[in-house]
């Protein structure tokens, strides 16, 4: 019989890292990949990696390896100048204080980011770009309803499909009485 799981008491998920190194997510009694990490990165989740083995807390190399592979297939996100500052930075009488810093800059512009978005959307509305495809939507209808019959649709669309009808059906009467 399974034994139930105890959820954390901190609401930190715990993965488990094995020597094969594949991660184990305890709350959901699965195996995940670094992207599904990077995923729960993204989506706020709290997590710590655990070395299933030893017990010890490996969540920084983890989290250093998903932003390696990310930048290794080619969404690079960090300059290298900025790179060479921080290798720079390892070993400098003021090491101590670049984690604190790093970290406050970020929170300053997550912040500034949210205000910037919170300002857009003020701006131009709840969603602009629904309203944009909306309205790319009905021109596409327009444009491939006067090319392909039945593709418009309304009772709009169906009045000027039975008027272009009867100015049809006249002309051929017209041409009719012509010959």
């Amino acid at each position: 019989m399974a034994k139930p799981k105890a959820p954390a008491d901190d609401g930190v998920v715990t993965i488990k890292k094995y020597a094969n190194r594949r991660l184990y997510d305890t709350e959901r009694s699965c195996y995940i990949t670094l992207e599904d990490l990077g995923a729960m990165v993204r989506e706020g989740r709290e997590f710590r990696v655990v070395d299933a083995k030893s017990g010890d807390d490996i969540t920084h190399n983890v989290l250093t390896q998903i932003i390696m592979d990310t930048e290794t297939r080619g969404e690079t996100l960090l300059p290298v100048p900025f790179l060479r500052q921080l290798i720079g930075l390892y070993g400098d009488k003021m090491q101590a204080m670049v984690p604190q810093y790093l970290e406050a800059s970020m929170a300053s512009f997550r912040k500034n980011q949210q205000d910037v978005r919170a300002a857009f959307e003020g701006a131009l509305g709840a969603n602009p770009l629904a309203e944009l495809t909306r309205r790319n939507l009905e021109m596409f209808q327009q444009a491939a309803g006067a090319f392909m019959p039945g593709v418009g649709t309304g009772k709009a669309k169906d009045a000027e499909i039975a008027a272009l009808k009867a100015e049809v059906a006249e002309l051929k009467a017209e041409l009719a009485r012509k010959k």
